[in-house]
Order: structure tokens, then C-alpha cells, then sequence
């Protein structure tokens, strides 16, 4: 169940909550909006802690070059000619 079920839970729990006058034998509909409303906040707080964890961004390591070490040679012998 992702972002949007989870927010069509809440949408419809509170629809039954407040928005109906509807009576069923042996059903509270007031309560039952309320558990969709309050599953629906689990599964948000949920989906945007798995969301948050997987957004972290590591930045790419890069080698680093010394260049002055590169083109000096201790040996003798600068870029292999001698010089």
C-alpha cells in the first residue's frame, strides 16, 4: 500500500466519521472510520519513514590526484627520458 492508499483510508474513514448519518445493526460506523483514519496515519508515517531512508544521498567518492608527485620522479629520471 503506498502514499495514496494510505491517504484514500483517511479520506474514507473520516466520511464515515462525519460526513454520514447512516445506522447498521451491529456496526459502528463512527468507529469503523475511525480505524480506517488512524490505519491510514500508521501507513503514512510508515511509507515516509521507508521514503526518507531511501532518499539519503551519498555523495560518489573521486580518487585525488597529486599531479606534482606525479611529474617528479626521485630516481633521475624525469618522464622516462632522462632528463
Amino acid at each position: 500500500m503506498g502514499l495514496g492508499g494510505c491517504i484514500i483510508l483517511i479520506a474514507v474513514g473520516a466520511i464515515l466519521t462525519f460526513a454520514t448519518d447512516w445506522h447498521m445493526n451491529g456496526v459502528n460506523l463512527d468507529l469503523v472510520g475511525i480505524i480506517l483514519m488512524i490505519v491510514g496515519l500508521i501507513g503514512v508515517s510508515t511509507f515516509s519513514g521507508i521514503a526518507r531512508r531511501r532518499r539519503v544521498v551519498v555523495p560518489p567518492t573521486t580518487p585525488i590526484i597529486d599531479e606534482e608527485s606525479r611529474h617528479h620522479r626521485r630516481d633521475g629520471y624525469g618522464d622516462g627520458y632522462g632528463i
